[in-house]
C-alpha cells in the first residue's frame, strides 16, 4: 500500500502517524509537505495529522484547508482515495468541505487529554471493519476545540446513513449524539477527533487504535 502523510506547520503527530502506518503496511509513508501543489502518484491512503495547524488561528483548521496541497487532496478524495483525518485532521477535513458539522470549543472550554472509551458504532466501513466483533476501545484524545456540531437533519442523515464510525462512551467535550468520528457519504474519508496513531503499541499503554490502521490495509 502507498501511503502519505501531510505535514503543516504545527502539525506535532505527523511522525507518530507515519510509525502507525509503516507498523501494520510494512512501508514508511511519504511525507508531503503543506507548501506542495501535488501528491505522489498511485496513492492509496493519506492521512492528516494532528496538531495545531498555524497555531489554530481564526478556526483550528481553517488555513490549513487553504494550503496549496489541499486542492489535489480534495482531488484525490473524490475520485475515492481513502483519506483519514485525525484531530486537528477532522477539524481540516471539515474545512475543506469533504466532513459536514463544525468543530467547536470544548463544551467545559478546557483542553483535554486522556484514554477515552469508544463505541465502535459500525464495523462496516472501510476504516472499522478490522473491529468486527468488538463494540468498544480505548484511544487517547488530546483536544480543545473538539466538541462535534451539526444541525438536527445533518446529524439525522449522518445516523440514518452509517457514517457515524465512533461515538464517545463518555463525552468528554459535548459533542452532538456523542460524535467521535464521522465518514463521508461515499465512505473513503473518515475524520475522528481520538488519536489512534497514539495506541498502536503496547508500550504505550494500549493497541486499540491498530484496528483503524490494518481496517485501511485490507482491500475491496
Amino acid at each position: 500500500m502507498k501511503s502519505a502523510v501531510i505535514v503543516f506547520p504545527g502539525s506535532n503527530c505527523d511522525r507518530d502517524a507515519a510509525v502507525a502506518i509503516e507498523r501494520v503496511t510494512g512501508a514508511a509513508p511519504v511525507m508531503v509537505w503543506h507548501g506542495e501543489s501535488s501528491l505522489p502518484d498511485g496513492l492509496d491512503f493519506i492521512m492528516i495529522p494532528g496538531g495545531f495547524s498555524y497555531g489554530d488561528y481564526l478556526r483550528s483548521g481553517a488555513i490549513a484547508a487553504r494550503s496549496p496541497i489541499m486542492a489535489d487532496l480534495v482531488r484525490r478524495a473524490e475520485a475515492g482515495v481513502t483519506v483519514l483525518g485525525v484531530c486537528n485532521g477532522f477539524q481540516i477535513l471539515i474545512e475543506a468541505g469533504l466532513l459536514p458539522g463544525a468543530l467547536m470549543r470544548n463544551a467545559g472550554l478546557r483542553f483535554v487529554c486522556e484514554k477515552t472509551p469508544l463505541y465502535v458504532e459500525s464495523a462496516n466501513t472501510r476504516f472499522t471493519r478490522a473491529y468486527a466483533g468488538t463494540s468498544e476501545v480505548v484511544i487517547p484524545i488530546a483536544h480543545h476545540d473538539g466538541n462535534f456540531f451539526a444541525d438536527a437533519d445533518t446529524l439525522d442523515r449522518l445516523e440514518g446513513e452509517g457514517q457515524v464510525a465512533f461515538r464517545y462512551g463518555n463525552n468528554p467535550n459535548g459533542s452532538a449524539r456523542d460524535i467521535a468520528g464521522i465518514t463521508n457519504a461515499r465512505g473513503n474519508v473518515l475524520g475522528m477527533m481520538p488519536h489512534p496513531e497514539r495506541a498502536v503499541d503496547p508500550v504505550h499503554g494500549g493497541t486499540d487504535g491498530l484496528g483503524v490502521f490494518e481496517s485501511v490495509l485490507e482491500k475491496g
